[in-house]
């Protein structure tokens, strides 16, 4: 693994973006993953590892998470993700990328495909779709808090009762999640790896649903959908609507998980590696 940084601007000036990157620097065929809403990069880790034999992986903490820098609160928006991205893609130095978004990284992701002449060349979204309901993003908010841990241990034990999706995780995944979930405090106690007013902006705009579906009928990449059938995020008649729209859409659906899916265990990321091989020619 590698990290870099980039220099991107928002309205109150420039802002320091990490990136970790797999595989050659050579390989012009480019995946890019982007995490959710209080996750970090480093959730690619294990998907990362299974695609740099066959690409050139690139995994960017969004502003306000992991270790890029925070901003202006009202800057915590989607524009401002894509224009980071954008800034991104440049310094990668491509003209197009295969996507994978899970949750808020997919809904960044269907607001670039949908653009004329998008970098996008492939689109994987992870339990996310252009609709997401008020309740869910209320339940949101309701858990982004500045959350501090006197522990590893006692961080771990948030985690797993905050993300039900990932039961699945071996004891060694647990541990890193909660290690790459954190950071120090100069009391030495620990916080969550998130600016915390990301979730005050999600709580003043959580009385409306997310409604993309006119961005949704302009993207005509290929596109995959991962489905957690008991998420609150991504529900049935969503994918109904969605597969309606899209014959071509590739469906994974996962029975008994909720949001998200973790892209951790071996099922789902063979179902990632496959999907995006047999585009490899596009």
């Amino acid at each position: 693994m590698r990290t870099g940084s980039i220099s991107a601007l928002s309205s109150t000036g420039f802002h320091r973006l990490v990136y970790h990157e797999w595989g050659s620097v050579e390989n012009d065929r480019v995946v890019v993953c982007v995490h959710g809403l209080a996750r970090n990069s480093r959730d690619f880790d294990d998907l990362a590892q299974a695609l740099a034999r066959d690409y050139r992986v690139v995994c960017p903490d969004i502003a306000g998470r992991g270790h890029s820098d925070w901003l202006n609160p009202p800057a915590y928006q989607i524009p401002q993700y894509m224009n980071d991205m954008v800034t991104l893609l440049a310094r990668l130095n491509v003209e197009k990328v295969d996507w994978v978004g899970t949750s808020m990284g997919g809904l960044i992701g269907i607001c670039l495909a949908a653009l004329p002449n998008s970098p996008i060349r492939s689109l994987l979204l992870n339990d996310i779709g252009p609709f997401v309901p008020r309740d869910a993003l209320k339940r949101i908010a309701d858990y982004l808090e500045d959350r501090r841990f006197d522990s590893i241990e006692a961080c771990e034990a948030w985690l797993r009762q905050t993300y039900p999706a990932l039961g699945h995780l071996s004891a060694a995944q647990w541990h890193r999640l909660a290690q790459t979930s954190t950071r120090v405090l100069e009391d030495g106690t620990l916080a969550v790896h998130y600016d915390p007013a990301i979730a005050e902006n999600l709580r003043l705009s959580s009385d409306e649903d997310v409604d993309m579906w006119a961005m949704w009928q302009q993207i005509s990449c290929p596109q995959m959908l991962i489905w957690g059938e008991a998420s609150d995020v991504l529900r049935a008649d969503t994918v109904s609507r969605m597969t309606e729209s899209n014959p071509a859409l590739k469906l994974l659906s996962l029975p008994g998980i909720a949001h998200a899916p973790s892209l951790m265990d071996s099922q789902q990321i063979e179902a990632v590696v496959s999907w995006l091989r047999s585009h490899q020619h596009l």
